[in-house]
């Protein structure tokens, strides 16, 4: 058997055979990826494309020091939060300024980003203002960790919400790629977003605009789009959309980008699962979206929206049917 198997790889490496199956297979893949071996147009020296497992790593680190003892080492106290904060922020500085530098050479050579600045400087820039940010973040992700206390009756404490809530999860990502996009850091905040999307079914993009106290419960199937605004102490629910309508084509027909296209949001909203809102429209103060509408338009302050009323056929025996 062992033979045979040998002679197997053997015919497949190019061996006795002389058909060399991998090393074409190998060269075809390389062709493909070509665009890897281009030399950067804006940096010194062709440069690596940002990891995706190390900003994970980074995330999780961040998620240590926004709430200690919950993620990360759970033994901390008095006595060694201080040394736990900052020997993980030192770790996050040196990790995170690669990964921007990483980005900030990707959009150099793929999205045709001004290149006449040292991406080297510019990532050490940026990762210090975007850590001079963390105790901002802090105080507003309080904010939604109280908003799904009190927005649950089934939490039993904030700190369960901070253990088990997808929304929690979902919002800390969030909160910390938008900083980053804030700031103009390329590629990283959307890597950020959709890592919590594939671990909590939550789709925020980092260009959206999120108030404090803000609650999603349950969670999965919630889409908030790029340009949408959401106030202060609004509440979703599962499959809530906050979309776009079909968007305009230029001349060429590609997507216009950068225009307003999603909904803004005020204060104090509440809107029920499977509700889909679409296009730039505003959904006033207080007002209540019940489930599975679908409102392409705004309403004013204290509206109340509901499905139109399911009517009911009764049929004698299934006549009818």
């Amino acid at each position: 058997m062992q033979s045979s198997m040998t002679a197997d790889a053997n015919e497949f490496l190019g061996g006795s055979s002389g058909k060399g199956q991998l090393p074409a297979l190998v060269a075809a893949l390389c062709e493909a990826n070509g665009h890897l071996n281009r030399q950067d147009k804006g940096c010194p020296r062709r440069q690596p494309l940002p990891s995706r497992d190390a900003l994970v790593q980074i995330v999780e680190a961040l998620r240590s020091v926004l709430f200690p003892g919950y993620y990360g080492t759970s033994d901390l106290t008095a006595d060694n939060m201080a040394f736990h904060i900052g020997s993980t922020l030192d770790g996050i500085q040196r990790s995170l300024r690669e990964q921007i530098r990483r980005g900030l050479c990707f959009a150099c050579r793929n999205l045709g980003t001004d290149s006449s600045t040292d991406c080297d400087a510019r990532a050490e820039s940026l990762t210090r203002e975007f850590l001079d940010r963390l105790p901002e973040v802090r105080r507003i992700l309080a904010t939604d960790v109280q908003a799904a206390y009190e927005g649950d009756p089934a939490a039993t404490s904030p700190d369960e919400a901070i253990f088990c809530y997808p929304g929690i999860l979902a919002i800390t990502n969030h909160r910390l790629a938008h900083e980053l996009q804030l700031l103009g850091v390329p590629l990283i905040p959307r890597i950020i977003s959709e890592h919590a999307h594939s671990i909590t079914g939550i789709d925020i993009h980092p260009g959206a605009t999120i108030s404090e106290s803000f609650f999603i419960d349950h969670g999965t199937g919630v889409v908030i789009g790029e340009t949408c605004t959401i106030g202060k102490r609004v509440r979703l629910y599962q499959g809530v959309t906050l979309g776009a309508k079909s968007f305009p084509l230029d001349k060429d027909g590609n997507p216009i980008k950068g225009i307003k296209r999603h909904p803004d949001v005020e204060d104090d909203v509440i809107i029920y699962s499977e509700a889909t809102i679409l296009g730039p429209v505003t959904i006033g103060r207080g007002s209540v979206i019940g489930g599975n509408v679908w409102l392409p338009r705004s309403v004013p302050p204290g509206s109340r929206i509901t499905q139109a009323q399911s009517r009911q056929d009764l049929y004698a025996g299934g006549a009818g049917i």
